[in-house]
């Protein structure tokens, strides 16, 4: 599974984990029913601790991404897109606080924060 970890990333490595996972279901790169690399082998390409992939997996099962098998091994959750979505929107929304927060910090007024969200979206 390609899952890029940052050890510069302010993220523990367990929720870069779970947010890629997140992020691939959500796209539809893994679809409900996939399997996904054991624990062990997943800590294993990531070179990183079984208990910090073991956490990963138990985050993603609790939120209802993931649903394992004892003995068969992990796998992609039926999940209904539009909880997926919203909890993604909550996401955005606490981000978009923050930068608001800053911007006011910064004295920039809304007009310069919408062009310069105008121009980050033009950059795509």
């Amino acid at each position: 599974m390609d899952l890029i970890i940052s050890n510069s990333s302010g993220a523990p490595i367990y929720e870069q984990i779970c947010s890629q996972i997140k992020g691939k279901i959500i796209s539809g790169e893994l679809k409900e029913g996939d399997a996904l690399p054991s624990i062990r082998l997943l800590a294993k390409e990531l070179r990183i601790s079984v208990i910090t992939t073991k956490r990963a997996y138990e985050e993603l099962e609790r939120d209802g991404f993931l649903v394992t098998y004892p003995g068969k091994g992990s796998f992609v959750a039926g999940k209904n897109l539009d909880i997926i979505r919203e909890e993604r929107l909550r996401q955005i929304e606490g981000l978009l606080e923050q930068v608001r927060a800053l911007a006011d910090e910064s004295g920039l007024s809304q007009d310069e924060l919408e062009e310069m969200f105008r121009l980050i979206c033009e950059g795509d």
